[in-house]
């Protein structure tokens, strides 16, 4: 480790001593590219360098025991000892959490997609409420939701709601919401009172830009048509509505939230990117983890991650066996508990392989 941190160290000075040259200077898409590489550097050569200085201490403080002290002294310097041994045990903890390989799509905005799953209108009803959960979630952290296509149900849920999370971090925290969700509760529709079990499907998607991903125009049917369901005159005077279909795969996409031909393929033309883009990295992780599966889980559509128990007020997260009550406040938003645990458990599992 030590002699990774000090090319590190090495390459951000050289990065420091590039960005103070003339004509680098003036080159704004070098000083950008240097600028933006060292503050990739910046957390761990300050904890390197901090490491360092404490283990220079130690190496101090430890030759001084033995110059013959007196009792008092002896025992100054044996707590002192300790502390810069814990100090610095913190920070090697520290340096290693930093040297984690980072996804990169953690910054990314995300499409979202959730899908009423076995229930009927009951799950289709989950799946309104879970949107809400992630809704007020996203608006917790100061980020935006729109909604790009939906399939309403009868009874005010539904079967399908597609929507788009922009903020910075929106992917490094939601990433772990993929899988299936079940919901144990009474219905509303439900005379006699029994507990019903509900299922709805979460998928999680950095969204890809243009430059992620490319694709064919000629691989593209796209057809237009009137949009269903509330929006006024507009619904039925102007087909505005836009489906894409991919032909090499299938893929089919919707998209009739917006009141414009332009804004509804743009939307589809990103929800079709983003899946595409996904299927492309579910095959690079299948190669590179094709020996592990994580702890926190692999986000597979048909794994069963979370419960949501209403008659017993209880929200229990099945990947790290992780039981949370007052579920009207988890519902209402405040998912930051669950999310640090997920998240936590998944950097203690990566801190393990490296040590390994």
């Amino acid at each position: 480790m030590i002699e990774q941190l000090d090319k590190i160290e090495k390459r951000y000075r050289e990065i420091d001593e590039k960005l103070a040259q003339p004509d680098v200077a003036t080159n704004l898409s070098q000083v950008q590219a240097l600028a933006q590489e060292r503050a990739g550097l910046v957390e761990i050569v300050t904890k390197y360098r901090k490491y360092k200085k404490t283990a220079k201490e130690l190496e101090d403080v430890k030759s001084i025991h033995d110059t013959g002290l007196d009792e008092e002294m002896t025992t100054m310097v044996k707590q002192e000892i300790a502390s810069l041994e814990t100090k610095l045990e913190k920070l090697t903890e520290e340096i290693r959490q930093a040297l984690l390989p980072r996804d990169p799509s953690d910054e990314k905005d995300i499409i979202m997609e959730i899908r009423a799953g076995t229930g009927g209108n009951e799950a289709a009803l989950f799946a309104a409420d879970l949107f809400r959960m992630y809704s007020r979630y996203a608006q917790s952290h100061g980020w935006k939701a729109d909604v790009i296509s939906i399939s309403e149900s009868g009874i005010g849920g539904f079967k399908e709601i597609i929507f788009e999370v922009k903020g910075k971090g929106a992917f490094s925290r939601l990433k772990y919401e993929s899988g299936v969700h079940r919901v144990q509760r009474v219905p509303v529709t439900e005379a006699s009172g029994r507990i019903h079990t509900s299922t709805a499907t979460v998928a999680v998607l950095p969204k890809a830009e243009e430059v992620d991903i490319a694709i064919n125009p000629d691989d593209l049917k796209i057809d237009v048509f009137h949009s269903g369901g509330a929006g006024g005159q507009n619904v039925n005077k102007v087909a505005t509505a836009i489906r894409v279909t991919h032909l090499p795969t299938g893929m089919v996409v919707v998209c009739q939230d917006e009141r414009s031909q332009l804004q509804n393929k743009v939307k589809a033309l990103s929800v079709l990117r983003t899946r595409l883009l996904d299927i492309e990295r579910r095959k690079q992780e299948e190669e590179i983890t094709s020996q592990r599966r994580s702890q926190v889980g692999t986000g597979e559509r048909a794994e069963k991650i979370r419960t949501y128990n209403y008659p017993q007020d209880r929200i229990s997260d099945h990947r790290i066996n992780l039981t949370l009550h007052n579920l009207p406040r988890f519902m209402d938003g405040e998912l930051d508990e669950l999310i640090d645990t997920l998240a936590t458990t998944e950097q203690a599992r990566q801190l393990e392989e490296q040590k390994a």
